[in-house]
């Protein structure tokens, strides 16, 4: 019985860029990335697709991952949420007879990942028992203590207050708090946990700061990442040689 699974969520369809997961980066389809990053990972045993394509499920398999079931339309849309992938996986392979202690989620639309720091976030979430998960992030070149939200009086004021005062907005980002951007790299999720309490993530969630990294949402976004490889060729080789 495996005891580190990793989920990776494919849904066929998207809005931002028709058919993301499994357009082309690099000659490889963008789910591709995902899964070469945990057959690379020393600490994942078993590498499991979500997905509700049976296009999506078979490049999966001849990809090297597995895709057993296919995911319900009812939790496949837009507005459908992590915990409901998550779950289903969880009951799918409860029916099973497997039950894994741990799921790595990897998001496909975070492509760019070193299978190194995939186990030291692994390892760092062994070494904490009394964590509820652990979410990867990056720092944000601003602090979200400069931005700002619109108040009733439709004026703006700072982030997380209720001063329509900006001026102090204004000073050096030293004097402000880091703030961090959770950006899909890795997260590892305990499943005595989720079923537990129905949650993923609970109240007691390491950060694991990684580089920053793009997310996938749009064209542009996209268009980024191209840009990326073909200027830094050596990402593909440790993940497909």
């Amino acid at each position: 019985m495996a005891r580190i699974v990793a989920l990776i969520p494919a849904r066929a369809g998207s809005k931002g860029v028709p058919d993301k997961n499994v357009k082309l980066l690099a000659g490889h389809a963008l789910l591709a990335w995902s899964i070469a990053a945990c057959l690379k990972s020393a600490a994942i045993e078993r590498v499991i697709v979500s997905t509700d394509s049976p296009d999506y499920a078979e490049l999966s398999i001849k990809l090297g991952a597995e895709a057993p079931f296919l995911r319900p339309a009812e939790i496949s849309g837009d507005r459908s949420t992590d915990q409901e992938f998550i779950v289903h996986a969880l009951d799918w392979l409860a029916a099973q007879g497997e039950v894994p202690e741990f799921i790595v989620h990897m998001r496909p639309t975070t492509p760019l990942r070193d299978p190194r720091l995939i186990d030291a976030a692994v390892e760092l979430f062994l070494a904490a028992p009394e964590a509820t998960a652990l979410r990867s992030v990056h720092e944000m070149p601003e602090s979200a203590y400069k931005s700002f939200e619109i108040a009733p009086s439709g004026r703006l004021k700072r982030l997380g207050s209720d001063s329509t005062a900006l001026d102090a907005a204004n000073n050096a980002r030293q004097q402000f708090p880091a703030t961090y951007q959770a950006n899909g790299y890795v997260d590892v999720l305990s499943t005595a946990f989720i079923r537990r309490t129905g949650l993923i993530h609970g109240d007691r969630v390491i950060p694991f700061i990684t580089p920053p990294v793009v997310e996938v949402d749009t064209a542009e976004d996209f268009a980024h990442l191209e840009f990326q490889v073909s200027r830094h060729p050596e990402i593909i080789n440790p993940l497909f040689e």
